[in-house]
């Protein structure tokens, strides 16, 4: 049955990353179906992401403890039950209001999939004794979720299916993993946090300075997700043009493929700990040059390629921040340290994508993403500072 709990584990970020990107994929077509102007349509994208991340801020905070209590199956089969209604809720909502209460529960249930996910992947993959190669392999599936909600919403749309319909599929497909949840059978390990460690921990350079990242890096993914879909659009010709809307869905999907080849690829090599710090500073600058040619440049071609790059980039950045730290900890505290930088990383998938939104309102998306620049040139000191830390931190 342990082939069963992996598979389960990869299905916890695969939806993960549905949630995450949904809204996003389809804040074009809520523009319209909602009936959103087009002075306030940003502003209201922005306001469901903000929901979204909000609500997992403050969920993470108590999952850990709650997977320690009562294992991982119930968090797991509460995970894919609310996220699958809060996929059928987006789907129908006839307004705004109904639109961000399912934000919310995506919130919820992609949260407890989270904390599922990724305390099972290091424990199930590879032995157990390769936690950051583990988290790169096993997020590769994250990255393979950001790939099927615009595709499927920009495909569908092609051959006759609204954006409703898409992701009404998403919510049974959901189902069907639920399926496999019921039946799979969970190792007994502590790997949920406790509440005692965890604020020892908050004393720990270490964890303050991966939450930092974190923080940086969650509120970089967090705002591709959303705004990458209206920003092709705006390149592509409009949200008035069908061509460029879904056209602007499948960039959004590449992004996601980028992702996904990009942590594939960092899952193969070895002692990618021992050189972590420098791997993340790296794809951080990269990240500051693509983000910067997506603000500059008038060629939609140039655009496709920027979003692509920065996909590649981005991939490696959170399972080697979460990895990097693990090494400088007994396995013992993983769950706590995954608690704490999760949960502060989140605040800035909470707030940056928003006030893009806001930003943006007026204007265009184009014009707000030097916030992200901004983020991206922070996240190169941070990792800088992190192979300062040293290799062991005090236990």
């Amino acid at each position: 049955m342990k082939k069963m709990t992996a598979v389960v584990a990869l299905m916890a970020v695969f939806t993960l990353a549905i949630c995450f990107n949904v809204i996003g994929a389809v804040s074009v077509e809520l523009m319209d179906k909602l009936g959103f102007d087009i002075e306030t349509a940003t502003s209201k994208i922005g306001s469901m992401a903000f929901a979204l991340f909000l609500t997992a801020t403050i969920v993470q905070l108590f999952i850990g403890p709650l997977v320690d209590k009562f294992g991982h199956k119930p968090l797991a089969i509460i995970g894919f039950i609310v996220t699958s209604a809060s996929m059928f809720l987006l789907a129908f909502a006839p307004s705004f209001i109904l639109a961000m209460l399912a934000s919310v529960f995506l919130g919820i249930g992609a949260m407890c999939l989270n904390t599922v996910g990724n305390t099972l992947i290091p424990v199930v993959l590879f032995n157990g004794k390769d936690p950051a190669r583990a988290g790169n392999f096993g997020n590769g599936f994250f990255g393979l979720g950001l790939i099927v909600t615009p595709f499927l919403v920009s495909i569908g749309t092609k051959a006759g299916l609204t954006a409703s319909m898409a992701v009404t599929i998403l919510g049974v497909l959901v189902l069907i993993f639920l399926i496999f949840a019921l039946l799979s059978s969970y190792p007994q390990v502590s790997t949920g946090y406790k509440l005692s460690e965890a604020f020892k921990l908050l004393g720990e350079g270490a964890v303050i300075l991966a939450a930092l990242a974190l923080f940086c890096y969650i509120s970089l993914e967090s705002t591709m997700n959303t705004w990458i879909k209206p920003y092709m659009t705006e390149m592509l010709g409009g949200s008035k043009n069908a061509e460029a809307v879904s056209n602007a869905g499948l960039v959004l999907g590449f992004f996601g493929v980028a992702m996904m080849i990009g942590r594939f690829l960092a899952s193969a090599v070895k002692n990618l700990t021992a050189i972590g710090t420098k791997v993340i500073a790296g794809a951080a600058v990269v990240s500051v040059i693509t983000i910067v040619l997506m603000i500059v440049t008038k060629s939609p071609a140039l655009a496709v390629v920027a979003v692509i790059v920065t996909g590649l980039a981005f991939a490696p950045i959170f399972p080697t921040v979460v990895g990097v730290t693990f090494a400088k900890f007994e396995p013992k505290l993983y769950g706590s340290i995954f608690g704490i930088i999760f949960a502060i990383g989140l605040l800035g998938g909470t707030f940056i994508p928003k006030f893009i939104g806001n930003l943006a309102e007026g204007k265009t998306v184009q014009q707000s993403l030097p916030i992200a620049a901004v983020m991206a040139g922070i996240l190169i000191v941070i990792a800088i500072l992190m192979g300062l830390t040293g290799k062991k931190a005090k236990q």
